[in-house]
């Protein structure tokens, strides 16, 4: 059973190119947790950077947090509606549905 998000797509003859596609293959195997625990680490350690009087690393380091969220996020629009998931969904959502 196909999810909302991938239902409210609309069908479109727009395709991924082959760089989109590779990227997109390696990151749906990568975990979601490993970009929140990421962007968890990079805050903690400009906490300690700060605690020890390095503010300039600190500020450099905290900044990481953002990015890793944005990948994270990323990653998981690529499981949920990547460009496989919706070349499958134009097949699945061409079907008549089983009643």
């Amino acid at each position: 059973m196909e999810n909302a998000f991938t239902e409210a797509i609309p069908s479109s003859t727009h395709q991924e190119g082959p760089v989109a596609k590779n990227i997109e293959q390696h990151t749906a195997k990568l975990p979601s947790d490993i970009f929140l625990w990421a962007a968890l680490g990079s805050m903690a350690a400009s906490a300690t950077l700060k605690a020890f009087g390095r503010k300039h690393d600190a500020l450099f380091v905290g900044q990481w947090a953002a990015p890793f969220l944005l990948l994270g996020l990323y990653n998981k629009l690529v499981k949920v509606a990547g460009h496989d998931r919706s070349d499958e969904g134009r097949q699945v959502m061409s079907k008549p549905a089983d009643d």
